[in-house]
C-alpha cells in the first residue's frame, strides 16, 4: 500500500498494516458462534415477501418495505453476498484494477455486472448512487464507532440523503466466525437459502478447516507467524488483538510475533511501523504478507534486508487479506493455507 494510503487510514485508526486491517478480540472461542444464523426454507420464502428489517452491529435497525432488490455495498460485501446468491447492483471500494481485472477483494464477483461508484478510497459518486435508487448500503465497520467503511465522512450526510437504509457488519474487536455468522444472517434476510447443500458444504469446510488449523499449531508450537504488510518505505507488522482472522487463529493456538504495546501505540493498537533497515527486528518462521492491491507484493519487493529474512530464503511466506471476504466458501482457504504453511514449515527464527 502506498504511504500515503497508510497515513490516512492509520489516522483513522484502522488500517493495520501488517496484515493488516483486521481486528478481532476474543468472543467466540472456537467459532460455533454463527450456528445461531441457520434457518428454514419457510423463513426464507417470507423474507422475500413482506417487510424487512435486519438490526445491524450498531444496534440500528435498517427497515424497508419489501426485501432490498437495490443493493449497494462494499466490494468485500457483495463478494461475501454473492457466494450466498444474493447479488449487489453497484459496489464501492477496491474493485476493478488498471488492467480491467478484478481486485482481490471481488472474490468471484463479476465487476462487469456491477456499477461501480467508487474504486478508491475516498471515492463515492453519489450522482451514480442516487440513480440506482438504492434500497439498501451495506459494509463493514473496522472500529467501536460504527463507521461505515469505505463511506467518506466528507459526503456521508449527503450519501444517507439518499434515503437508503444502511447496514454495517463489525469485523472489530471479534474473531472471525462471528461476522461470519452475521453475513449469514444478513444473506437469509436478503432471501438467501442458508440451509443449501452448497453453504451447508461450504460452513463444514471452513470447520473443518479450522480443526486442521488448531492441531497444527498444536503439533508446532514453537512455529513463529508475522503478519506483514509492505509499502515503499515502511514495512508494517501487525499486533493480533484488533484482527478478526488473526485474532481468530490465535484462539486456535497460532503462535504470532506480537510486536509491544509501546511499538503499537502510534496505531491505535494495528501495527508497529518499521523501516527497511529493521525488517529483521522480530524473528519468524512464516510471513503471511498482505495481499491487497495497495501492498507491495512479495514477488515485487527488492530490498535486500527482506531477502536475507530466514522465512523468506525457505520459501515461508504465504498471502494473507486483511479484510477476508465473509463467506464460508472464502474463509476455509485462508485457514487451509496457514495450517498448511505450519505443517510443513522449518524452524528458521
Amino acid at each position: 500500500m502506498s504511504n500515503a494510503r497508510a497515513t490516512h487510514l492509520s489516522r483513522r485508526g484502522l488500517l493495520a498494516a501488517g496484515g493488516a486491517l483486521g481486528l478481532g478480540a476474543a468472543l467466540a472461542a472456537c467459532g460455533d458462534d454463527d450456528a445461531k444464523s441457520g434457518g428454514s426454507d419457510k423463513e426464507t420464502a417470507a423474507a422475500k415477501s413482506g417487510p424487512w428489517t435486519f438490526k445491524d452491529d450498531r444496534g440500528t435497525t435498517a427497515k424497508a418495505d419489501k426485501t432490498p432488490a437495490n443493493i449497494v455495498s462494499f466490494i468485500g460485501v457483495a463478494a461475501a453476498l454473492h457466494d450466498y446468491g444474493i447479488e449487489s447492483k453497484g459496489v464501492f471500494g477496491p474493485t476493478k484494477l488498471k488492467n480491467g481485472k478484478a481486485d482481490v477483494q471481488a472474490g468471484d464477483l463479476d465487476i462487469s455486472k456491477v456499477t461501480i461508484i467508487g474504486n478508491e478510497w475516498g471515492q463515492f459518486n453519489i450522482e451514480k448512487y442516487a440513480a440506482l435508487s438504492p434500497d439498501v448500503l451495506i459494509t463493514t465497520m473496522f472500529d467501536s464507532a460504527g463507521t461505515l467503511w469505505y463511506v467518506p465522512e466528507e459526503s456521508k450526510k449527503k450519501i444517507l440523503a439518499v434515503g437508503a437504509p444502511t447496514v454495517g457488519i463489525s469485523v472489530y474487536d471479534i474473531q472471525l466466525p462471528t461476522p461470519l455468522g452475521r453475513m449469514l444472517e444478513l444473506a437469509k434476510s436478503l432471501g438467501a437459502d442458508t440451509s443449501s447443500s452448497t453453504i451447508t458444504a461450504a460452513k463444514k469446510r471452513f470447520e473443518d478447516a479450522a480443526a486442521r488449523l488448531r492441531a497444527a499449531a498444536k503439533a508446532k508450537p514453537d512455529i513463529k507467524v508475522l503478519a506483514g504488510s509492505a509499502s515503499q518505505d515502511i514495512f508494517y507488522v501487525s499486533g493480533s488483538n484488533l484482527s478478526a482472522d488473526l485474532e481468530y487463529y490465535k484462539a486456535l493456538g497460532v503462535n504470532f510475533v506480537e510486536p509491544s504495546a509501546a511499538a503499537l501505540k502510534a496505531s491505535g493498537g494495528w501495527f508497529e511501523n518499521l523501516s527497511w533497515e529493521n525488517v529483521d527486528k522480530y524473528g519468524a518462521d512464516i510471513i503471511m504478507m498482505d495481499n491487497r492491491t495497495s501492498a507491495i507484493q512479495p514477488a515485487d519487493i527488492t530490498e535486500g534486508t527482506w531477502k536475507k529474512l530466514p522465512a523468506v530464503k525457505a520459501g515461508q511466506v504465504i498471502a494473507r487479506n486483511p479484510e477476508p471476504i465473509l463467506s464460508y466458501a472464502k474463509c476455509a482457504p485462508l485457514l487451509e493455507d496457514l495450517a498448511k504453511a505450519i505443517e510443513s514449515a522449518k524452524k528458521v527464527s
